[in-house]
């Protein structure tokens, strides 16, 4: 049997493990899951974004509220998979419909891809600000390259590895980041940073910040399911989601926060979302971790990825080994578009739009129409109960859609004074929840039934179906 025989072999036997799995992590496991899964490059530069665009103090208070509100929207959704035992694209299932589920899935690999270049981009510039430093030698696009050529490897090699080694990364970030906290609150004082001048052509608002930081919450449910389903008990993962996501978001966003204020206030070039200008600060440690932190979770975004165009289809799917390699090429070439850093924020306005509703419409679907509820049907390739319209359930795709529209339309043509996340989150909860009343009433509610341990005859019938 050749080399690529056998690991083709092996990663099929490891991708089998999508279908439903009962949890056995605890409630701290969980919490140090999403504290190592959020301590990130990403959510730290997003911090840079908000001084001087607003004061200091403001931009704290709408990390702090945001997170609070999109940790809400994340435990719930999590909560689904702790039930039912399935991931996150899969349990769209239950409202879009068995086909239907397809297009959040579409819209998840797409910005999995960007999340995938944006993080790879972010590696390079770093250790490309390094090598010039030490030997004048310049190419971000280069280092880029071989920055996501690696993040593939191990994707394809080494994904359980890194799994297992990303809390112990966040344990190095956290000493790394009171190292930061403690040299710029000695070097400069709390009314300092609070007194830098609000710059307000740079347009942005209380309300753009809070968006922007619930965008982030939104990006990260995506696959909240998908770790949460390892919990134990629905307690272990709401409370170890909420808690975990909550801590590493305000401690990283609060980061760059700081150091990017630091920089302004001594005198340095401040470019926001550049991670060399917090490097040109703190030095080489904190690039090496940020590069690290950058391969480890952008590892397991590009084995998220190909997990879910695997398994997008039910009752038959794509090999895991050919996928892995057309995706992690797209995402190699996609790395050497630079001009998406400078257009990060619109990036988190489209995760949030295309996702908001998707996770209303989940909430309303699971917990409200199916009563908390789903049965083995979810496991079907065809018919039952998901099947609703040739395998699509039209009155979700509406909703999505016009939750999308309402986002984009208040944030780019008729701002909204309270923003777009929001409004278009309770204008998708209403709207489902209504047109969904009367699906609810044709059907008795159904045991609460952990999927795993659903009827085996029927969820091995189910499996062999092919649609």
């Amino acid at each position: 049997m050749s080399l690529y025989s056998r690991l083709d072999r092996r990663l099929e036997q490891q991708a089998d493990n999508a279908g439903p799995v009962r949890g056995t992590l605890s409630l701290l496991r969980i919490g140090m899951i999403w504290l190592a899964a959020n301590l990130v490059v990403t959510t730290l530069l997003t911090g840079t974004l908000f001084v001087p665009g607003v004061d200091f103090g403001t931009a704290f208070t709408m990390i702090v509220f945001g997170t609070l509100a999109g940790a809400i929207v994340l435990a719930a959704v999590g909560n689904i998979g702790t039930r039912t035992g399935l991931p996150t694209m899969a349990l769209t299932r239950g409202s879009f419909g068995t086909r239907g589920s397809y297009l959040p899935v579409v819209a998840n690999v797409v910005i999995l891809m960007g999340w995938s270049w944006v993080q790879a981009m972010l590696a390079g510039v770093t250790v490309d600000y390094l090598v010039q430093s030490l030997t004048g030698f310049s190419s971000p696009i280069l280092f880029s390259v071989l920055a996501q050529t690696l993040v593939v490897i191990l994707a394809i090699f080494g994904h359980e590895g890194i799994a297992r080694v990303e809390p112990w990364l966040a344990v190095l970030m956290l000493v790394i980041i009171a190292w930061i906290f403690i040299v710029a609150f000695t070097t400069f004082t709390p009314a300092e940073f609070q007194a830098i001048p609000v710059d307000e052509a740079i347009g942005y608002t209380p309300v753009i910040v809070l968006d922007i930081v619930i965008a982030t919450a939104i990006s990260w449910t995506v696959l909240s399911a998908d770790f949460n389903r390892l919990a134990k008990s629905s307690r272990a993962g709401i409370l170890g989601s909420g808690i975990g996501y909550t801590l590493s978001t305000v401690i990283s966003m609060t980061l760059g926060l700081t150091a990017f204020a630091y920089v302004i206030l001594a005198g340095g070039d401040a470019v926001p979302f550049d991670p060399a200008t917090i490097v040109a600060e703190f030095g080489a440690p904190l690039a090496i971790v940020i590069f690290l932190s950058v391969m480890a979770t952008n590892t397991m975004v590009v084995y998220g990825m190909v997990t879910s165009v695997v398994h997008a289809r039910v009752g038959g799917r794509l090999k895991f080994l050919p996928t892995a390699l057309v995706l992690g090429a797209i995402s190699i070439l996609g790395a050497t578009w630079l001009g998406l850093l400078t257009q990060f924020t619109n990036f988190l306005v489209l995760i949030s739009s295309l996702f908001v509703p998707v996770f209303a419409i989940m909430i309303v679907d699971y917990y409200l129409v199916k009563r908390s509820a789903y049965t083995a049907d979810i496991l079907r390739a065809r018919g039952g109960r998901y099947w609703y319209a040739a395998g699509i359930n039209w009155i979700a795709v509406a909703v999505w859609v016009i939750g999308a529209l309402t986002s984009y339309l208040l944030t780019y043509v008729w701002p909204s004074p309270i923003g777009a996340t929001i409004p278009a989150f309770v204008l998708s909860f209403a709207l489902y929840l209504l047109a969904m009343l009367r699906e609810r009433s044709r059907h008795p509610r159904e045991p609460i039934v952990h999927l795993s341990e659903a009827d085996a005859a029927t969820a091995t019938d189910a499996r062999a179906e092919v649609g």
